[in-house]
C-alpha cells in the first residue's frame, strides 16, 4: 500500500473512511481490531477496543473508542453518516490476545477473551454478520482493512500475513 492511504486508528481510537483509503491499527495483543464494512457504499470503520464494558470507565470524560458497547454503535453511526446501512455491514475481528498466563480462572485477568465475547454480543445486538476473525491465541497483530476491497490484512511476528 501506498504509505498516504493509511488512515491510523489509535490505540481506544476509532475511525472511518469512504471509498479510499486503508484503516490500519498496530499494537493488537487483548485489544481487539473490530472492522466494519459496507461494499455496496465502500464504507469502512475500525475501532481498536481495549476493554468490553464502559461500566467500569473511570475517567471523567468517557472515550467511546475505548469499550465494545459504546465504540461499536458510534463506529456505526459514523459509517451511517458516510452512507452505509447497518443491514449491508459485515464484520471482522482479529486481536483478543490472552498475552499472559495467570495461575487460576479469574474473569478479570482474561481481558482479550472477555474483550472478542463482548464485541461478538454487541454484533448481534445490530444484527452485523461476523464473517471472519484471528482472534485469541497469545501473540499481538497489526491489522490494515482495505476500503476499496473490504479485505482485512492481519500481520504477526509469529504467522506472518493473512487475508481475511
Amino acid at each position: 500500500m501506498i504509505q498516504d492511504q493509511y488512515i491510523k486508528v489509535g490505540m481506544a481510537d476509532l475511525n472511518v473512511t469512504s471509498r479510499i483509503g486503508v484503516l490500519k491499527t498496530t499494537g493488537l495483543g487483548s485489544c481487539v481490531g473490530v472492522t466494519l464494512y459496507d461494499a455496496a457504499a465502500k464504507v469502512a470503520g475500525m475501532a481498536h477496543v481495549m476493554l468490553p464494558s464502559s461500566s467500569i470507565a473511570r475517567e471523567g470524560t468517557l472515550n467511546v473508542a475505548k469499550y465494545a458497547d459504546t465504540a461499536i454503535p458510534e463506529m456505526i453511526r459514523r459509517m451511517e453518516d458516510l452512507g452505509a446501512r447497518t443491514e449491508r455491514m459485515e464484520a471482522k475481528l482479529a486481536g483478543g490476545a490472552q498475552m499472559f498466563a495467570f495461575g487460576g480462572s479469574s474473569d478479570t485477568m482474561r481481558i482479550g477473551p472477555r474483550n472478542v465475547e463482548s464485541c461478538k454480543e454487541l454484533l448481534k445486538r445490530y444484527a452485523i454478520p461476523l464473517k471472519a476473525e484471528d482472534t485469541g491465541g497469545n501473540y499481538g497483530r497489526t491489522i490494515e482493512l482495505d476500503c476499496e476491497t473490504g479485505v482485512l490484512f492481519i500481520r504477526s511476528v509469529q504467522k506472518g500475513i493473512k487475508e481475511l
